[in-house]
């Protein structure tokens, strides 16, 4: 083993390498546990180990202020010195950053700073795996056949500069994707959780919940494109308003980019958009949705900069009883737009008030409406408007005066975000969901269902 190998001592002597002016090291330190399964059976399972180690160095200039970034896997001491002088290399190589701004500094010290890196392994499942294996047999002697996957990984990120900061942040991420397919393979039902420990993840429960919708797909009805009175669940929620925070940077939208630009200039900030009292967050601590309440950044962006590493983060409200009342900045983006420096978090909150479960709310339906299950390949089309588009997946159901009639045909979806947030008649329950779609980027999310009365159904999927 090397003399210097623990994550710790790994930022400390690049630090020490360090000739530029300014240099930021984080290191990443990665366990993670799996567990797959197909037709009632665990198929593989595994434990992984990784450590990413990435140098920023900055160069000042009569110009102005170069950066340099380089990012490496399975760094060991040995390899230290060369990626230190990579990454100088490259800042004395590149041109002025647009985003240079004086490095953080005055962050407290993080007590664990040199504590071993957090880890993860297959007793996260130890409780998980047997109530697995009953949701099997349960399966087995209902005529369904579970697939799925349940990951779950714990990142140890240290972080030092050359100004002094020494933070640390354990995060936690476990996912748990379960699928119920009918023997024949005509009906399709799927569930997804977002846990940090798998103690809160039931499989009974979802077996149960997808037994329920494979019933509902024996009987077929067949409908048009079309607008529909339409519920979507917490996950179809999480996926578009993901989206559509990825799309709310503070620059873009004042330099006439994006929905979130005012005509005529500047951005719609204080605007109404939505007549339901709706307030859209991000807060490091939110339970059970817990991030890094500091700034890591491995590169400079549209919404990102490496200057910004290790600025603290506080509870962000970017829509507030309807209003639009924050727009994603760097200290760069927030300097240009005269706007308040508020980055970019990794957590996302809706809450509109309401009471009730998706299943509540479909209950409560008159007349007709769809009740998604989830949305999938969602791209967009237009950025001016923030339409996209994308198609539904594992079952959309026919709800007729209160009651789930049957199963329908999928299909190819046009909305934006920001447009069904204005139409939206009815919020339902915050809870924690995991995004279908970005459920590999993005999973600490809490969302209500929402009731639209005019979801845009374009065209008719077949085959999904």
């Amino acid at each position: 083993m090397s003399r210097v190998s623990k994550p710790h001592e790994i930022v400390e002597r690049a630090l020490e390498l360090s000739t530029a002016d300014g240099c930021v090291v984080v290191a990443d330190e990665n366990s993670s546990a799996n567990l797959r399964w197909a037709g009632n059976a665990l198929t593989t399972n595994g434990v992984t180990r990784g450590r990413t180690l990435t140098v920023i160095a900055t160069v000042d200039g009569a110009e102005g202020t170069a950066s340099g970034v380089v990012s490496r896997s399975a760094v060991t001491a040995d390899d230290l010195e060369p990626l230190v002088r990579a990454a100088e290399a490259a800042a004395r190589g590149a041109g002025p950053a647009e985003d240079a701004q004086p490095m953080v500094s005055g962050v407290p010290v993080s007590a664990d700073f040199t504590e071993p890196p957090a880890e993860t392994g297959s007793d996260v499942f130890a409780d998980f795996a047997p109530a697995l294996g009953d949701a099997f047999a349960r399966a087995r002697s209902g005529g369904r056949e579970l697939y799925g996957f349940a990951h779950h990984q714990l990142s140890s990120t240290y972080l030092g500069t050359s100004t002094g900061l020494r933070l640390r942040h354990d995060q936690p991420n476990g996912t748990l994707e379960l699928n119920a397919k009918s023997p024949d393979r005509t009906r399709s039902a799927w569930a997804g959780r977002a846990t940090r420990d798998f103690k809160d993840v039931d499989p009974a429960a979802l077996d149960t919940e997808l037994a329920r919708r494979l019933d509902w797909a024996e009987r077929r009805i067949e409908l048009p494109a079309g607008r529909y009175e339409t519920l979507l669940p917490p996950t179809a929620v999480a996926d578009l308003l993901i989206y559509q925070y990825w799309s709310a940077g503070a620059r873009d939208a004042a330099e006439g980019r994006t929905v979130f630009s005012r005509p005529g200039g500047g951005t719609r900030i204080g605007e109404k958009l939505s007549g339901l009292p709706l307030n859209l967050r991000s807060d490091p601590h939110a339970p059970g949705l817990e991030s890094a309440p500091f700034v890591i950044a491995h590169a400079s962006g549209d919404d990102s900069s490496v200057f910004d590493n290790g600025l603290p983060l506080a509870p962000t409200d970017w829509i507030k009883d309807g209003r639009l009342e924050r727009l994603t900045t760097t200290r760069h983006s927030a300097a240009l737009t005269g706007l308040p420096v508020a980055p970019a978090m990794d957590n996302l909150v809706l809450d509109g008030g309401g009471e009730r479960s998706l299943e509540e709310m479909a209950a409560a339906t008159t007349g007709r409406a769809l009740l998604l299950t989830c949305l999938w390949y969602i791209r967009e089309v237009d950025p001016a408007t923030l339409l996209l588009t994308g198609l539904t997946r594992d079952g959309v159901y026919l709800v007729e005066d209160g009651e789930v009639v049957g199963e329908v045909n999928n299909f190819r979806f046009n909305e934006s975000p920001v447009g069904l947030l204005s139409r939206a008649s009815e919020a339902g329950r915050t809870e924690r969901t995991l995004p279908r779609e970005w459920g590999d980027y993005f999973t600490r999310a809490a969302m209500p269902a929402l009731r639209i009365p005019d979801f845009h159904m374009s065209s008719v999927s077949r085959g999904v």
